[in-house]
């Protein structure tokens, strides 16, 4: 499917139109993002002198609507005019906020969980409209490039993200930080606005009902070996980030021995990384396959989690996140580009919706128990066992090389 002629059109990806309004809309979504997880964290830290179980909350709000919802929300975006969801999405997100803020100056702090909440619950329907507007307007050809500019987007936001986030919060509070939490989202709405307008052929094609369309999803996941083994992948990938995703801001305070303001610079390293590793992608999109990228994303990030759990020196955790970052986009983009690649249009929303849970609900399992178990074990064994998962991962996904091969010769001759 790949083709030489796809690297010289990666200035006409810049210009594509949908390209341009979806990143600036992600600009002001991440903006949004950062801030409202920075100052929730460092407010519900204050708030409970650092409990582990109420911090682990916070991501247990963040990603358990994700599995309970994913699906739904995936199947509603094959039927729904996507541009239009993905703008409701953020109108609801920053009605939330605002919601939120009224609370928090009555005196009720502990709706901050419910902002988190909400908007994973709206992600829900509007992440599988970008995808499949992302499927409509990308050629197949650039879809690896333009996955690639999304990650290096995604990565300047992991060096700026937590430093905005912290400065903000710590110069304005929680309440000027979730008002500008609720402007941000309104400001992609506004940007959301200029995406070319959705199909109405669309609503044609709704014959059948949503139960019916649900198992449609299941059964076409299920007919593609490739897409279940990924789905395989996730699960162990899932269970092993729940383990250590609320314990970061432990492996710097305790681990480390250091001020939990030292997170935002492990964040910083893993983003300036990403960017190189989306830099490089970009121009070897095409010379990867996307399961050697996926497979080069699952190795280092178990290699890395194992040495962050091991080392009690902040250059050496450093290092561990500077690597995990400079792949991690490996990761990301050999998964949206083999979903992509091995999905119908008319199936993207609901494939993304059967393979989201499976990673979000083996990442809220683990996330649950993550603050039960630190006090069990120690950081150490936590971290090794999460790399162990990760391994498993890789394991799982050795069948993949084999079948790639004969799904890309079917793809061509289509």
């Amino acid at each position: 499917m790949t083709t030489s002629t796809s690297n010289p059109s990666m200035a006409s990806l810049l210009k594509n139109r949908f390209v341009q309004t979806i990143l600036s809309a992600g600009l002001f979504i991440q903006i949004g993002i950062w801030i409202r997880n920075f100052a929730i964290l460092l407010f519900v830290m204050e708030k409970t002198d650092g409990d582990a179980t109420a911090i682990s909350l916070i991501s247990v709000a963040e990603f358990a609507p994700i599995f309970i919802f994913s699906f739904i929300g995936g199947t509603f975006a094959d039927r729904w005019r996507p541009k239009r969801t993905m703008i409701w999405c953020d109108l609801l997100s920053a009605a939330s906020i605002f919601v939120i803020l009224l609370a928090l100056l009555n005196g009720t702090w502990k709706f901050v969980f419910f902002a988190t909440l909400v908007s994973a619950i709206l992600s829900q329907f509007s992440q599988p409209s970008s995808m499949k507007l992302f499927k409509v307007h990308v050629p197949g050809e650039q879809m690896q490039a333009g996955m690639s500019i999304f990650q290096t987007m995604m990565a300047i936001f992991m060096i700026l993200g937590p430093v905005l986030g912290t400065f903000v919060y710590q110069q304005s509070g929680i309440y000027i930080s979730m008002g500008i939490v609720g402007i941000a989202f309104l400001l992609s709405a506004l940007v959301l606005t200029k995406l070319p307008k959705d199909e109405v052929q669309e609503k044609a094609e709704e014959t059948t009902s949503l139960w019916e369309e649900m198992k449609l999803g299941f059964q076409y996941v299920w007919s593609r070996k490739v897409l279940v083994i990924l789905g395989g992948v996730f699960t162990a990938a899932g269970l092993g980030l729940g383990f250590i995703h609320p314990l970061a801001i432990f492996l710097v305070t305790e681990r480390l021995g250091l001020d939990k303001d030292y997170l935002q610079w492990l964040f910083a390293a893993n983003g300036a990384a990403m960017i190189i590793g989306g830099g490089v992608i970009m121009v070897i999109s095409n010379k990867l396959a996307p399961h050697v990228l996926l497979l080069l994303g699952m190795s280092v990030t178990a290699i890395g989690i194992f040495v962050m759990g091991w080392s009690e020196f902040f250059w050496i955790t450093l290092v561990a996140e500077f690597f995990m970052g400079l792949f991690m986009p490996a990761l990301h983009i050999g998964i949206n580009t083999i979903i992509l690649k091995n999905t119908d249009e008319k199936f993207v929303g609901r494939v993304n919706g059967i393979l989201t849970p499976l990673f979000m609900g083996s990442m809220v399992i683990t996330m649950s128990l993550s603050g039960v178990l630190k006090e069990q074990f120690s950081l150490f064994s936590i971290y090794q066992f999460s790399a162990l998962l990760f391994v498993l991962g890789i394991l799982i996904m050795i069948p993949m090389f084999k079948i790639m091969k004969h799904v890309t010769t079917v793809e061509v001759k289509s």
